[in-house]
């Protein structure tokens, strides 16, 4: 009885794999004869589908079956379009689409309505869907090293964005959408075209990191002195002549820093007009005695 049974199970299976058309050599090799479901890990929390680094040139049609997947990974691979059946995939919690050769976003992605992480840095994009804003519950997005030069308005719906990545694409002004996004407390705008950091900085008032090293920023706003939860302040690698009187508001920054890693105020690497380079070597104390100082004489 137990021999039968398995005869038949093995039939089903053969069965499975012959149903449709031809799967592409890389697809048939990740399946290696099994069931779609038997790629997924079921943790504790989440159900995952990991596809890092597999040659896939296009997701494969398997995937659109697996509803139950909250947590997948497509990153590392050379994929040029996501198809608009990623909707169907209604329970995804996280998604990675790092590393690929991704031009656009399907708008369809608008219909993940339980996503909190998305991944689509290192990819082709030029621009973001609209229907990106419908994702309400995201709370970490990184779009770092893309070709982007704007986003759409439509992103002030994110009110639950918490982390930002942007860095290392085409902005020339940091985009309007952005400073609505009061639940940021991590933006990273390094390594852009910026030439300015508008007023309008002084809304993102839970910004713990801020990050706008390698521009063309010339001077920073006085706005940015009342962000007072800032632990870190990047800007080196910018054209900074002066700095605002108020930067001493900034007490929660602890030195100034040089390791790109550490807490504190990084403003090595610009043109800054004497004194201010031989104050800054007297370390954070001594430069907002310093400024104080110096707007209490003006």
């Amino acid at each position: 009885m137990g021999t039968e049974h398995s005869k038949n199970e093995g039939r089903r299976r053969m069965g499975f794999l012959r149903k449709g058309p031809k799967l592409p050599a890389w697809e048939d090799a990740l399946l290696s004869g099994k069931e779609p479901k038997s790629l997924l890990k079921r943790g504790l929390r989440y159900v995952s589908l990991s596809l890092i680094m597999k040659g896939m040139t296009s997701a494969p049609d398997f995937l659109w079956g697996l509803p139950e997947v909250q947590k997948l990974n497509l990153s590392r691979n050379q994929l040029v379009v996501i198809p608009p059946s990623l909707g169907k995939m209604d329970r995804l919690v996280v998604l990675n689409l790092g590393d690929n050769c991704l031009k656009t976003l399907p708008k369809e992605i608008g219909l993940l309505r339980n996503l909190k992480v998305l991944f689509v840095n290192m990819n082709c994009l030029t621009e973001v869907p609209a229907e990106l804003s419908l994702c309400r519950k995201l709370e970490v997005l990184s779009l770092s090293h893309n070709r982007l030069s704007q986003l759409p308005l439509s992103l002030t719906d994110l009110t639950s964005l918490r982390k930002l990545n942007l860095s290392n694409n085409r902005f020339v002004h940091i985009p309007l959408c952005i400073f609505t996004l009061r639940s940021l407390d991590f933006l990273h705008l390094g390594s852009n075209r910026l030439e300015n950091i508008a007023e309008s900085v002084q809304h993102l008032v839970n910004l713990q990191i801020f990050i706008v090293e390698n521009n063309k920023i010339r001077t920073l706003p006085r706005s940015l002195c009342f962000l007072t939860a800032l632990e870190l302040l990047n800007v080196d690698y910018n054209a900074i002549q002066t700095l605002p009187d108020d930067l001493y508001l900034l007490r929660r920054l602890p030195r100034i820093a040089w390791n790109p890693m550490d807490k504190g105020l990084h403003i090595a690497h610009n043109p800054l007009t004497r004194p201010l380079p031989e104050v800054i070597e007297g370390g954070l104390d001594v430069l907002f005695s310093y400024l104080k100082e110096k707007k209490e004489h003006n």
